[in-house]
């Protein structure tokens, strides 16, 4: 079972920067794609950048130019970097792991974490 656990959430004013952090564990042998959600306070679940294995990182239009998304496949790791935060950028932040193989299974998985909080405010 893959297991995805973010870390990096806090309070920023705006116009600063956070760097949120997210591990997959479970005998993981590669994964497809890594990606980063966020919820704000009554809409929907957004897609905010991904990282594939070997291609290029992905971004929504309006974190383009101030986020940048990274990976470490040693560590099955994945980092979002958040620079000239806004208000609206305040959200609850998730991980998604997506066509994960691990040691015990050779059927694709896919997994979220439990999110983190970023809040930008003055």
């Amino acid at each position: 079972q893959v297991q995805v656990v973010e870390s990096g959430g806090g309070l920023v004013q705006p116009g600063g920067s956070l760097r949120l952090s997210c591990a997959a564990s479970g005998n993981i042998l590669s994964i497809n794609v890594m990606a980063w959600y966020r919820q704000g306070p009554g809409i929907q679940r957004e897609f905010v950048a991904a990282a594939t294995s070997n291609g290029s990182p992905i971004y929504a239009d309006s974190v383009k130019g101030r986020f940048t998304i990274s990976r470490d496949n040693a560590k099955n790791t994945v980092y979002l970097q958040m620079n000239s935060l806004k208000v609206e950028d305040t959200a609850v932040y998730y991980c998604n792991v997506q066509g994960a193989i691990t040691a015990t299974t050779s059927r694709r998985q896919n997994a979220w974490g439990q999110g983190a909080q970023v809040t930008v405010s003055s």
